[in-house]
């Protein structure tokens, strides 16, 4: 007796909406096509395989050419081959790139905002024809080393030293915590001058797929998070570096600041795209997943939750929409930045971690993605200056007293 089996019918995807204030209708097509040319990328190159790369802690370099190809590297930076986009339109890219997965968002993030960017404004027009265009169609990467072992948050303390020698400088000290810091083309290194003490920024390069002499790098295992973008201990032993790669309009610790309260406000876009994740994962989990005889959105508890999320969601949206706006017509302060910043990954965090709840023993699985949004949130949560920090910078906007140093 032959026993035919009938198909089992694929259980449709529960449609969830976040944008429950209507933001999508302040996109510009421009705006909307972006989106579109990020999203397909996500969708169709991304998460079929990232849980992997996430698994391994492997760097998913294979992915790079089609990235290259959604025609995004670059961001802001206009001209160089880079597409010359506004601080809204980076937003959104940060979004739909950590909606998918938030190492690769970081890889954009570090590559475009802070090494194009730091290239795009302090570099002299020989080095940005040096560097940009090859960084821009993403056959090199780049890094940017700042951070070092005992300088996180005072990072202006660093103690990376520049010594004159000939026709360049010697670059000795210590760096930590650097994206792609072991593999990248390029790697700007910011240093203190011994000559003034001033902190200036060097670019050291692969010359035929080998550092200078001296360079030391090596990738910090064992993350709970980020676990696809290697970050880097890096130490500088006497590298020679020519004046040629001094990047020429560097001269104070402000030019590093400049850069950073830049990239601050994309660090809030992630985590809005780690939350965006999170909430949609949830809610289409309690709408297909039946206990005690119907699914659990039905309760009260699950109602209330989804509820809280959608109103914590949806807030973290309108200050980055604003933000962004504020940004692109030239009246943004650092203050504004570091309060985007430390609300939007704070209620991210949590959001996070109600939705990993809702989907109980199955939320700690791979495969149901929730649990990497987590685990990444903890580090968005942490780097380009913690939420401590942060909120002792708006602090001291508000009093006019520095509490810190």
């Amino acid at each position: 007796m032959t026993t035919v089996t009938q198909p089992v019918e694929a259980i449709p995807t529960p449609h969830v909406d976040t944008d429950y204030y209507g933001l999508q209708e302040l996109l510009s097509d421009e705006d909307r096509e972006i989106v579109q040319r990020v999203r397909a990328f996500v969708e169709g190159e991304l998460l079929p395989v990232i849980n992997g790369y996430w698994e391994r802690a492997e760097f998913p370099q294979a992915l790079l050419p089609a990235f290259a190809k959604v025609g995004v590297a670059g961001t802001t930076v206009r001209g160089y081959g880079a597409p010359g986009l506004t601080q809204f339109q980076t937003g959104l890219v940060a979004l739909e790139l950590s909606r998918g997965d938030g190492s690769f968002n970081t890889i954009n993030a570090v590559h475009s905002g802070l090494v194009m960017g730091t290239l795009d404004r302090f570099g002299n027009e020989e080095q940005k024809q040096r560097w940009l265009p090859p960084l821009a169609r993403l056959d090199k990467l780049g890094a940017f080393g700042l951070t070092e072992p005992q300088h996180g948050s005072d990072s202006v303390g660093l103690e990376t030293s520049a010594r004159r020698s000939g026709d360049g400088y010697l670059l000795s000290g210590a760096k930590r915590w650097i994206g792609m810091g072991h593999i990248a083309d390029v790697v700007i290194i910011w240093a203190r001058d011994e000559a003034d003490g001033k902190v200036r920024g060097f670019v050291v390069e692969k010359t035929d797929g080998r550092y200078p002499d001296g360079f030391q790098a090596s990738p910090i295992l064992g993350k709970i998070g980020k676990r696809a973008i290697p970050q880097a201990d890096i130490q500088l032993h006497d590298v020679f570096v020519p004046h040629d790669n001094l990047l020429a309009d560097t001269r104070s610790f402000r030019d590093v600041s400049t850069v950073l309260s830049a990239t601050r406000s994309l660090v809030a876009w992630e985590a809005l795209g780690h939350a965006t994740a999170a909430y949609e994962i949830a809610a289409r989990y309690a709408l297909t997943r039946h206990q005690f005889g119907k699914p659990i959105a039905s309760f009260q508890l699950i109602q209330h939750k989804l509820a809280k999320m959608l109103g914590e969601l949806t807030s973290m949206q309108l200050l980055c929409f604003r933000a962004a706006a504020l940004q692109d017509r030239g009246r943004y302060r650092n203050a504004q930045a570091s309060l985007l910043k430390m609300h939007v990954c704070d209620r991210a965090r949590d959001l996070c971690r109600d939705a990993r709840d809702m989907l109980g023993g199955n939320g700690i699985l791979l495969e149901n993605d929730v649990a990497r949004h987590l685990t990444d949130m903890e580090v968005v949560h942490t780097y380009e200056g913690t939420d401590s920090i942060q909120s002792l910078i708006v602090g001291r906007d508000i009093t006019g007293i520095a509490a810190f140093a």
